[in-house]
C-alpha cells in the first residue's frame, strides 16, 4: 500500500481525507463485523475526559464505542489493525514521529446522534498525535448526515473548514492535537472506526 499521499499531507497542511482507502469488499467486510458486534449489545456509551473524570454528556457526544482488541478481534478486524501498523511504521520513517502505539475503537451513532467540536488530545496530555478515522458507511446519502466538520486551519475554530461524507472506506487522517472537528447529527445510524496514534 503505497502511504507517501499520506505522509505528505500530514507533513504540509496537516490532514487528509482518502476516498476508497480500503477495497470496497474488505470495508464492507470490516462494516459487517462493526455491526455484529453491535447488535450482539458489546458497545457502550461514548464519554468525555478520561479516568476518574470520564463523564456521560449528552450535551457533547452521543455516539457508542467498543475498543477494538488484537486478542478478540474478527479477520477483518485485524486486516485493518494490520493495515494501521503498516502506517504507523511508515509515518515513523517518513515523518520521524516515534509513534509507539495505535488505540481505536468502533464507533456507532444512531439517528440523532452527533459530537460538539473538540480537539482530540486530552488536556495535560501530548500521547495522541495523529488522528485516524475509517468510515463503515454502506449507501451513504446526502441529506443522511453524519458529515465529519474539520477545520482547515491548525488551531483555529472559527475559519475555514471542510465537511468529510462518512462513505464507506473513506479514510481521514490529522494532527490529533491541531485541528478541530465535530460530527453533524446523523440521521440514520452512521459507523466508524476511530482511532489515535500515540507516543
Amino acid at each position: 500500500m503505497n502511504f507517501d499521499p499520506l505522509l505528505d499531507a500530514l507533513a504540509g497542511p496537516g490532514w487528509i481525507s482518502v476516498p476508497d482507502f480500503l477495497p470496497d469488499t474488505m470495508a464492507r467486510t470490516v462494516a459487517t463485523e462493526c455491526a455484529v458486534r453491535w447488535d450482539e449489545g458489546e458497545f457502550q456509551r461514548a464519554g468525555v475526559g478520561r479516568g476518574t473524570g470520564l463523564a456521560i454528556r449528552e450535551d457533547v457526544r452521543r455516539d457508542h464505542v467498543l475498543w477494538l482488541d488484537r486478542e478478540q478481534a474478527g479477520r477483518a478486524q485485524t486486516a485493518w489493525l494490520d493495515i494501521i501498523e503498516e502506517l504507523r511504521v511508515a509515518m515513523n520513517r517518513g515523518l520521524f514521529l516515534g509513534l509507539r502505539e495505535y488505540e481505536g475503537h468502533f464507533a456507532i451513532y444512531p439517528a440523532g446522534g452527533f459530537y460538539k467540536a473538540h480537539l482530540d488530545r486530552h488536556e495535560n496530555t501530548q500521547a495522541r498525535i495523529i488522528t485516524a478515522i475509517l468510515y463503515l458507511n454502506d449507501g451513504w446519502q446526502p441529506g443522511d448526515g453524519g458529515e465529519l466538520k474539520i477545520w482547515t486551519t491548525p488551531d483555529d475554530k472559527d475559519g475555514a473548514f471542510e465537511l468529510v461524507e462518512p462513505r464507506m472506506g473513506t479514510l481521514v487522517l490529522f494532527r490529533a492535537g491541531d485541528f478541530w472537528h465535530e460530527v453533524l447529527p446523523a440521521n440514520k445510524t452512521r459507523m466508524s472506526i476511530t482511532g489515535w496514534f500515540r507516543i
